[in-house]
């Protein structure tokens, strides 16, 4: 009897307690749910025991990633309508233990797991991270940074395009991918207000494009740091093509062992997401001890929305297991008060929101476009991981789930508190 896909949308609806917006396709042939809607492909009954064993978010990531579990349709409505499900509940949603109370529903359950064909859970994917909650020291945050980034620089040429920056571009409409990026490390080289002889921190440095547009185009003496190997030494050979070794470095080097400072002005962009809420306010404290005073700080992070009860925020599971290990995103009212303890003068604060959500829409069609070229460069799971990773957060930034903010904070100095900004309008506009 061909009804696996009937009575999986039961089982989803009795524990969830709401209708499935999408449809279902099972191994067997079956088909239940809204039509015309985006379709998910059950492939196979270890797609079912990852759900049954790990019921949400995590169970439906290792099925994706493993290839069990396919979409067939538009892949962010598909994605779009599952988040109502999966990630956008709300705080009092009715939970799969409270689901699991009610008797029919554990019936359920049983019947399915005797369709799965096996009681033991499935192995994770392999490109999962075994998850291990830390306090950021600086051996998990180098074995962490090395999981993302050390992945091929040849794949993230297929991602992120000619301009090798991995943070959200500054968009004009029209606009092209390569443009909207050089015009971002713009927006940053102004409102640092960077002069010829001034020397930059570049923290958490990527494959060097901010380093390098600001010795070029600025003049400044730049010195990046980052923890993948892979990203320095691309970042080296870029910086030796552009014939500016006398004006940039690039150190494979925590941001805490820096100790050459002052420096006249610090960027740090999209790295601060992986400091972590208990190093955080070290975090500030190491970039003010860095800074001359008067100099400029520019963080560029990606923030969440705050929660009336902060002290229930969870990491998000695929986030943490496939892209972002002991990753956290804070609100930004929490990023500029830890700015603020540490004696910066915070001056200006830009979300860039609706930006990123367009910078992750090229970086998707750039990867779909060379699919298999990105799965022969890493493997089929690490290109699925990085499909739904980028696709889910576009839509994320969409709905305002999450955000993306440049803070200016300066050094001020105590004696004279002079800020050095200027009286009327930003100089950057």
């Amino acid at each position: 009897m061909q009804d696996a896909a009937l009575r999986l949308k039961s089982l989803v609806e009795q524990l969830l307690g709401v209708p499935l917006p999408v449809r279902i396709r099972a191994w067997d042939g079956s088909e239940a749910g809204p039509p015309g809607a985006p379709t998910l492909n059950v492939r196979n009954r270890r797609a079912l025991r990852h759900l049954l064993w790990k019921p949400g978010e995590l169970g439906l990531a290792r099925a994706w990633v493993a290839g069990d579990l396919g979409v067939e349709g538009d892949f962010y409505a598909a994605l779009d309508l599952m988040s109502g499900l999966v990630w956008d509940r709300g705080e009092g949603a009715r939970g799969v233990v409270e689901a699991l109370r009610d008797p029919e529903v554990r019936a359920a359950v049983r019947g399915l797991m005797v369709m799965a064909k096996t009681p033991l859970p499935p192995t994770p994917p392999g490109e999962e991270v075994r998850r291990r909650r830390h306090l950021h020291t600086k051996h998990s945050d180098k074995r962490a940074i090395s999981h993302h980034y050390d992945v091929g620089n040849d794949f993230y040429e297929i991602v992120l395009g000619a301009s090798m920056v991995y943070s959200c571009a500054y968009w004009e409409p029209d606009g092209t991918l390569e443009g909207a990026q050089r015009d971002k490390l713009e927006l940053v080289a102004r409102k640092l207000d960077l002069r010829p002889g001034q020397r930059l921190l570049d923290v958490g440095c990527g494959w060097g494009s901010m380093a390098i547009h600001a010795a070029r185009e600025h003049g400044v003496s730049v010195v990046g740091v980052t923890l993948s190997q892979e990203q320095a030494a691309y970042a080296r050979k870029r910086v030796a093509d552009e014939g500016l070794t006398d004006r940039v470095e690039i150190r494979v080097q925590d941001y805490r062992d820096v100790a050459d400072g002052p420096y006249d002005a610090i960027s740090s962009i999209g790295m601060a997401e992986h400091v972590g809420s208990e190093r955080y306010l070290e975090y500030t404290e190491v970039l003010y001890q860095l800074l001359k005073p008067g100099g400029r700080l520019l963080n560029h992070q990606i923030g969440r929305r705050p929660r009336r009860d902060e002290s229930a925020y969870s990491v998000d599971e695929f986030i943490d297991a496939y892209v972002f290990p002991d990753g956290e995103l804070a609100p930004i009212g929490t990023t500029v008060a830890q700015l603020e303890r540490a004696g910066f003068e915070v001056r200006d604060v830009e979300s860039l929101r609706e930006h990123y959500a367009l910078t992750l829409r090229h970086w998707v069609a750039n990867l779909e476009a060379q699919w298999e070229r990105a799965v022969q460069l890493t493997s089929p799971g690490r290109a699925r991981v990085w499909r739904l990773y980028m696709a889910a957060s576009a839509l994320a930034f969409e709905r305002n789930r999450i955000g993306v903010n440049q803070v200016v904070a300066i050094r001020t100095p105590e004696s004279s508190g002079a800020s050095g900004m200027p009286l009327r309008a930003r100089t950057w506009n």
